[in-house]
Formats: C-alpha cells, sequence, structure tokens
C-alpha cells in the first residue's frame, strides 16, 4: 500500500510518500481501506520530535473508510461498511493516541480494534468523518465532562478557526452557551460572526478581557478554553468570572506562563487538565454531529501525496476549518 512516513524528524519535507506492506487484520481487528485522513497539530510536534517516536512512522489519527476484511470474532461489522475511527484507545486509565503512540492514518490500509471503530453516518462524506473526531473529543470531554457547561453560561474560545477552537465553538453553541471568539484574522472573525458566535474579538489588537466583560455585564466567563498557553494565560485568568472554570488541553504558544496564583484564589477559580476523552466523549460528540446540532468545518483537502503540503497549510495558520488528506479506494 501507499503511505506517508517519517524516518527523521523535522519540517514538512521529511514526509515520505513511499510502499509499505499491506497490513492484516488480527483477531478483534478490522481492516479498513481509508478514503480520508484528517491533520492536526500533534501530527506537527510528532513530525518534529516534540515528541520523538521509534520510525519509520505513519503519521496522523483522524480517519474514514470502508471495512475490508474482518479478523477472527470481530461481530456488528460487514465488508463494505463506511466507518470512521476513535482516535483515543482507552488503557488503564490512560489514553493511547493513534499516530502518536502506533502507526496512523496517512496510508491506504489501517488495521483497527473492532471497538475504535463506528459507522459512519451516511449524511456525512468521508472527508468529513475524517475532520471532527480528535478535536471534537477533546472539545467535548474538555466543556461537558470536565467544566459541566451549561446552557446560558459565557465560554471565552481562543484561536477560532483551528480544531479544537472550532469544535469547542460548535460543542458551545450545541448545548445553549454563548461564545466570545478570537482572532488576529478579520476575515476568520466575519466567518465566526456569521456562524453564530455572540461576540468577535481581535486578539492582537483588541481588549479581549475588557470585551468579555463587556459582553457579560461585568460578570466575566464562566469557561475558558485554554489551548495557547504562554501569550494567553494571563488574559484567560483575568477574563474568567468568580468562580469560573479554565480548561486547559495544550499550549501552542509555550508551557510556562506566569502563574499569576493570586487569580486562583481570590476569583475561587477552578483549572481542569484534560487530554484527547473517553469513548463516551467521543460517543456524545458523534451524537451531535450526527443530529446536526454541531457543524463540521472542512478548510481544505489535499491528495495522500500531497502530505507535505497540507501539513505546510496547517502550519501557515491560515486555515479555517480541517485541513484533509484525499485517499483514493
Amino acid at each position: 500500500m501507499k503511505a506517508v512516513r517519517i524516518h527523521e524528524d523535522g519540517g514538512p519535507e521529511v514526509l515520505r510518500f513511499e510502499d509499505v506492506d499491506d497490513p492484516t487484520a488480527a483477531p478483534g481487528e478490522v481492516l479498513v481501506s481509508l478514503r480520508a485522513a484528517g491533520l492536526n497539530h500533534l501530527d506537527v510536534w510528532v513530525r518534529k520530535g516534540l515528541p520523538s517516536v521509534p520510525k519509520p512512522r505513519i503519521l496522523g489519527a483522524d480517519g474514514a473508510g470502508v471495512v475490508t476484511a474482518l479478523g477472527e470474532g470481530v461481530e456488528g461489522f460487514t465488508v463494505g461498511d463506511r466507518v470512521v475511527l476513535n482516535p483515543g484507545i482507552p488503557h488503564d486509565g490512560r489514553i493511547t493516541v493513534i499516530g502518536e503512540h502506533t502507526d496512523g492514518t496517512y496510508c491506504e490500509l489501517k488495521a483497527l480494534p473492532a471497538e475504535q471503530l463506528y459507522p459512519l453516518d451516511d449524511g456525512l462524506s468521508f472527508e468529513q468523518g475524517a475532520a471532527f473526531p480528535l478535536t471534537f473529543e477533546t472539545a467535548h470531554r474538555m466543556l461537558v465532562t470536565k467544566a459541566a457547561m451549561r446552557e446560558g453560561e459565557w465560554v471565552l474560545i481562543w484561536g477560532i478557526g483551528g480544531g479544537v477552537a472550532l469544535a469547542a465553538f460548535e460543542i458551545a453553541r450545541a448545548h445553549g452557551a454563548r461564545t466570545v471568539v478570537t482572532s488576529s484574522s478579520a476575515e476568520k472573525l466575519e466567518r465566526a460572526r456569521a456562524l453564530g458566535a455572540d461576540v468577535a474579538v481581535d486578539h492582537a489588537t483588541d481588549d479581549v478581557v475588557q470585551a468579555v466583560k463587556d459582553a457579560t455585564g461585568g460578570k466575566g466567563a464562566d469557561i475558558v478554553v485554554e489551548t495557547v498557553g504562554e501569550a494567553t494565560w494571563e488574559r484567560s485568568l483575568a477574563a474568567a468570572a468568580q468562580e469560573g472554570r479554565i480548561v486547559v488541553c495544550g499550549a501552542t504558544s509555550g508551557h510556562s506562563p506566569p502563574a499569576r496564583l493570586y487569580r486562583l484564589w481570590w476569583k475561587q477559580l477552578v483549572v481542569y487538565g484534560s487530554t484527547m476523552g473517553m469513548p463516551s466523549d467521543f460517543e456524545g460528540a458523534y451524537q451531535l454531529v450526527r443530529s446536526g446540532r454541531a457543524r463540521i468545518h472542512v478548510d481544505s483537502v489535499f491528495p495522500l501525496s500531497g502530505a507535505a503540503a497540507a501539513h505546510e497549510r496547517l502550519e501557515s495558520g491560515g486555515q479555517f476549518g480541517k485541513v484533509i488528506l484525499s485517499i483514493p479506494g
């Protein structure tokens, strides 16, 4: 089969489109002919060696395709079924992520544990199926499982346009929460308003904390979705309401911001750490997608052989939605 692998850490140029031995379905596994794979920033970090993984390694956590063969003992699937995969494999209270801890989805064929697969709804394309799992599962765990978001609450989401930010926005709206979103792109802010954002703020030129206070009558955000770290952390603490919740799943701008501990006790804030999600988070997010309550946003589609260009698009920061690799059947 054809696959995209890395043999060394580095930039997009280390992605190699090459021939790889076909996998087979072991007992309890399903062999899937992948038709689409979704890009995540996780793929970029693994490619760069953050963390460095054993090589060669096929990247990619998200994917959708067609069942090709069934391993011994597998029930509930038949050859030809359209499926989407849950990239988080739970074990011993932790989550192993496909494409980080194992070979991933930038390939034509993938053998997966049957319990990681779900029927792909007829109303969703393969590209859409590959666009939501990791980010929506992550955002569902942050907002619903960890922060226990309630209808009518205000949620601050940094960097609208990125995968987790858009997923958080859609899940917040689906649950009746109100949203303040930020970007340094006027185009992205306008698109967010058109999609239903209650407030859209330029975090490069405007006062995000004041905008949140103005929107909430001085109260502040009930929940802050924090994925950026050093560049936003102080403003996240300042924008949070009394007894607000800040949920952290990453720190793309740096992981050691000033703690500002006085904010925590003065405001009695709660800070949650959150990583990926459990099967219940995937299923909760998928139900919102299948029902149409949460929309999937695809930015662009590249051929599997164009994985390097797809990574360049993701790293440019210009995307609004997911970057997808299309895989021929």
